[in-house]
């Protein structure tokens, strides 16, 4: 599979599709966004999460997001290219997908709402992130015929968002975040839904836990180590969905920016695949990871970098503290973007922006997919 990849990326000079593209997250919560806050001009899609669902009709989920959609439209002015979405659900509020997609006159209410809210917000389409259909997320109601119910109301949406779209000449865009897993596949039809969907925004990520693995490991591995615990990575996430029936095109692939701690690492193979306990806090935004674990500048932090090269995958060990840190840096980053461009997947889309408020891992992102970053080509 290595050689394989090895050999693709060779020819990446031949072939560099220009249209890729890249989805970014935003979740300010009940946070106004601030003017310059967000860079539109480095992405094609903007998802706002996260919009919830009350008495079967979608409505908002914070306080600020009817300023913070007006923040975001505005970005088209500099990149008129540029989508704004937003996201409806997540982890916490998928809650009420079972019950609005189990039978016509639910999902007509749902959607019917939807439309109202993308109206009402001058939004160009809306990213599902039902966490997860047949099983029960973070505790939610589910049911077996999830399944089916799950791709019924995709076909709905994607019929009056058609419709809409030869009223008014504007295309509206409906994608979903996907769970990267054979549980999520098995639940789901992604054969028929792929039909409908603009995108299969793949959460490559999360693929171990601090709070749930006994041992540690990569978050993201774009590559599956041999020796790792949690035989999973990004590239058999991806070759699972082709498989199921997802053209590669549609499927994009996803990049956290963050990480996930572990405490009480013993010193062996620096901390990489040994037993560990959650850190107080376990989860890390890259902005954390670099500005109190890296050796920017802070002489004696502890922290030493190591690279799996069988992963594509760094990590950080403190021998001292027995502290294991797991994250994406530009190195895995740009490694995941060439796979990106390679296997001619869809594009990239990241988790999520606020986490990274430098720009420099979707500097990475631009740089690897346009060959040199906007800045660069300003000079």
């Amino acid at each position: 599979m290595l050689a394989a990849s090895s050999l693709s990326l060779c020819a990446l000079a031949a072939h560099k599709p220009s249209l890729t593209e890249v989805v970014g997250y935003v979740f300010p919560r009940d946070e106004a966004l601030q003017p310059g806050q967000v860079d539109g001009s480095r992405m094609t899609r903007i998802n706002y999460a996260f919009a919830n669902i009350k008495d079967g009709r979608m409505v908002t989920g914070y306080a600020k997001d009817a300023e913070n959609f007006a923040a975001l439209t505005a970005l088209r002015k500099q990149n008129p290219s540029l989508k704004i979405l937003v996201s409806v659900g997540g982890w916490l509020w998928s809650t009420s997908f079972s019950d609005v997609s189990l039978t016509p006159a639910s999902r007509r209410v749902f959607i019917a709402s939807a439309m109202e809210f993308l109206t009402r917000y001058d939004l160009d389409g809306l990213d599902i992130d039902w966490e997860y259909p047949g099983m029960p997320g973070a505790g939610h109601p589910f049911r077996p015929e999830d399944k089916q119910n799950f791709t019924a109301l995709l076909k709905e949406l994607r019929a009056h968002f058609d419709h809409e779209t030869k009223r008014t000449h504007r295309r509206l865009y409906l994608t979903i975040a996907a769970g990267a897993s054979k549980e999520y596949l098995g639940n789901t039809e992604m054969n028929k839904v792929q039909k409908y969907v603009d995108s299969v925004n793949l959460m490559t990520y999360d693929y171990v836990n601090p709070g749930s693995d006994p041992a540690t490991g990569h978050n993201s591995p774009l590559y599956t180590n041999p020796s790792a615990p949690v035989q999973e990575s990004s590239n058999d996430s991806v070759l699972a969905f082709q498989k199921a029936g997802v053209r590669a095109s549609k499927l994009y692939l996803g990049l956290p920016f963050y990480g996930r701690v572990w405490s009480e690492v013993a010193d062996r193979d620096h901390g990489l695949f040994q037993p560990g306990k959650p850190a107080q806090n376990s989860w890390a935004s890259y902005q954390v990871v670099t500005q109190t674990m890296l050796d920017a500048g802070k002489p004696g932090s502890g922290f030493v970098r190591y690279w799996d090269a069988k992963a594509s995958a760094p990590w950080l060990y403190n021998a001292e503290k027995h502290l294991f840190v797991t994250y994406d840096d530009s190195e895995s980053i740009t490694a995941k973007c060439n796979y990106a461009l390679a296997h001619r997947l869809g594009g990239v889309m990241f988790w999520e922006y606020a986490s990274d408020p430098s720009g420099t891992l979707l500097g990475a992102v631009d740089k690897a997919l346009h060959g040199e970053t906007r800045a660069e080509k300003a000079q």
